[in-house]
């Protein structure tokens, strides 16, 4: 079993406005031997909210960064402090696919770095609806990036995803028009699907070749579990690093 997948990507988008998506944070995850990126969101001054998948030995979360190959001034690096992954994740089917990471130390709110804010608990997006997703995944089956990209993606009913194994409507959501090939790839896992600037979802998997649609966490069905984790735990420590960029 892979407990480790690889991250999604962004094809078929255009570069993001820098820093025009506060919320958005890079997550360097260390595996034994290698390194690996995925997406995250700030949803508090404390807490990231990523994939399960995305986790590993040690993350590190760069915050305000446009291009994460360059030290720019409005980026924050920050070492988490704790990493919480939902209890019932599952591997291979991700089901409950989404984490948690305390911050050492609350983020410093700028233009750069902010909050996105989540939805209520059980609220649904109705298919049709356009949302997006950003990332810094591949631009290309080929073509690396560093720099923020982002797509517009239609939400789908859940019977467009009915014929993958794992998908559980509750917990899932059905992302990108299977007609279109705007965005093979949505975006860097743990990354937020964000409809009316509210994170509704968390890219999650796919079909391998990338094509549409893809499949979100549902952000509003853990919404009690995000808050009680959020309230529970205890005030960060004393320390973050202000480094530059991430390579």
């Amino acid at each position: 079993m892979n407990l480790f997948p690889p991250p999604g990507e962004i094809i078929g988008g255009r570069e993001a406005k820098p820093h025009s998506r506060p919320y958005m944070a890079y997550l360097n995850i260390r595996r034994e031997d290698k390194s690996v990126r995925c997406g995250g969101f700030l949803v508090s001054e404390n807490f990231v909210l990523t994939a399960a998948h995305c986790n590993g030995e040690d993350i590190t979360v760069l915050l305000g960064a446009h291009n994460v190959s360059r030290d720019e001034e409005t980026q924050q690096r920050v070492s988490v402090q704790r990493k919480i992954p939902h209890p019932r994740y599952n591997s291979r089917s991700r089901e409950n696919d989404l984490m948690l990471l305390q911050l050492v130390e609350p983020a410093n709110l700028t233009d750069a770095v902010d909050t996105i804010p989540l939805p209520q608990a059980g609220q649904a997006v109705e298919p049709g609806y356009t949302c997006s997703v950003a990332g810094w995944g591949r631009t290309s089956l080929k073509t690396k990036t560093n720099v923020l990209h982002e797509v517009e993606l239609e939400v789908m009913s859940n019977k467009t995803c009915q014929n993958r194994r794992h998908y559980r409507p509750m917990m899932m959501m059905c992302v990108g028009d299977p007609n279109q090939d705007k965005a093979s790839f949505l975006g860097d896992s743990g990354g937020p699907l964000v409809c009316d600037e509210v994170a509704h979802g968390i890219v999650s998997f796919g079909k391998k070749n990338g094509s549409p649609p893809r499949v979100f966490t549902r952000v509003s069905t853990y919404i009690p579990w995000i808050e009680t984790k959020m309230r529970g735990l205890s005030s960060p420590g004393p320390h973050v690093e202000r480094l530059g960029p991430l390579h």
